[in-house]
């Protein structure tokens, strides 16, 4: 450090207008920084960004996408029906099971999932996703909707909810208390933590890029004077070309002509970075609840097993959902389709068949059950 103060160690005899320095801080205090609570703020910070939140919502929308969509007419499941063929490709550019999959990860995002209804000739021919976003309720005189507004390229459509022989839209939503309409999704319930694990990925991020940048400050007391202006400009310039970044990371520092370093910030010990970084993952995996051994976050040893962590999974998360679309796919589809119901088969779910035997078991035992009765409670149609 020698060279900046020219090989003296004493305030310069001239002195000019400018008070000069006497401490440099290395580290900025502000308030706490949290994301947007708009569905793309949540889907930019949290799905692509966010690998706990990217991984539960693939999840949980590909393995109950899993779970076969079947279709009841009468009490017995039917393989030729309009509605199965209809199930199977909606449209020209999806699958049935492309299309389950968006709703559920819509679900999962915004807590909201549109199907419109392709009529034609007083029929049903085609199902269409559409993004939550581009979505508008548009409320009756009774504050019931009676239309969405959708809007994309610059232009909005109207579909209409009093189409026949079904509403144009079918609308799911998971509830939310403070809204009539609109539903709300997993992760805006998980934001706060969905910001501290994004928050600690830059932080740690920027330790690496500046791995050797002290987080303290520079005093300057020699001799009771302070820093020109021209050596506050050339000590940072120091500071920055030959103590920061991964490539100086562990460089050592010489200070010299009376500067003396003051640590002012927490070590990441002292932060307990690492432990923060893994609750946060746990309550973002609480929210969509997925259990955090599924996930490989450490420190959960809620279950006994990963066995036993999929099947909460199936219980307590994935069989709801299912069976929530399914029902509101029969309600809005039935209509057109003569009464006939959409629902799921768990039967053919692997992780579901110890369940499944237990329950066929319990009711196989019931002697004061008919067969058909017996039939009916674990939900095979009547012989």
């Amino acid at each position: 450090m020698g060279r900046l103060f020219g090989g003296r160690t004493n305030a310069p005899a001239e002195a000019k207008s400018f008070g000069g320095h006497s401490l440099m801080t290395l580290s900025a205090l502000g308030p706490a920084q949290w994301s947007g609570r708009g569905y793309a703020s949540l889907v930019n910070q949290g799905f692509m960004r966010n690998p706990v939140v990217y991984r539960c919502i693939r999840l949980i929308a590909e393995t109950a996408n899993r779970v076969p969509l079947v279709v009841r007419v009468n009490g017995r499941n039917v393989s030729e029906h309009p509605l199965v063929a209809l199930l199977q490709r909606p449209n020209g550019r999806q699958s049935g099971a492309e299309m389950l999959e968006a709703v559920y990860a819509y679900l999962q995002t915004s807590g909201n999932a549109y199907l419109q209804a392709g009529i034609v000739d007083g029929g049903v021919k085609a199902l269409f996703v559409l993004r939550p976003d581009r979505m508008r309720v548009v409320s009756g005189g009774d504050g019931w909707p009676v239309g969405y507004d959708y809007t994309a390229g610059g232009r909005t459509v109207r579909i209409s909810q009093e189409t026949a022989p079904v509403p144009g839209v079918l609308h799911v939503a998971l509830f939310h208390p403070m809204d009539d309409h609109y539903g709300m999704g997993p992760l805006e319930a998980a934001q706060t933590s969905l910001d501290i694990h994004n928050a600690s990925a830059q932080w740690n991020k920027a330790l690496l890029d500046n791995a050797a940048r002290p987080s303290g400050a520079l005093v300057y007391s020699a001799g009771g004077g302070s820093l020109t202006e021209e050596q506050f400009r050339r000590l940072k310039e120091e500071l920055e070309e030959n103590f920061s970044g991964a490539a100086n990371a562990g460089r050592p520092m010489v200070l010299d002509g009376g500067i003396d370093w003051k640590a002012i910030a927490m070590s990441p010990r002292e932060m307990d970075f690492i432990e923060a970084r893994h609750a946060a993952a746990r309550d973002i995996a609480l929210a969509f609840g997925v259990p955090p051994m599924l996930l490989g976050i450490p420190g959960d040893n809620t279950y006994a097993n990963m066995a036993e962590a999929n099947r909460a999974l199936w219980r307590q998360t994935l069989v709801p959902l299912v069976v929530r679309v399914a029902q509101e796919l029969s309600l809005w589809l039935g209509p057109a389709f003569e009464g006939a119901e959409v629902v799921p088969d768990f039967d053919q779910v692997e992780a579901l068949a110890e369940d499944r035997a237990a329950l066929w078991a319990r009711i196989g035992g019931a002697d004061f059950l008919s067969d058909a009765e017996k039939r009916e409670m674990v939900g095979v149609s009547p012989a």
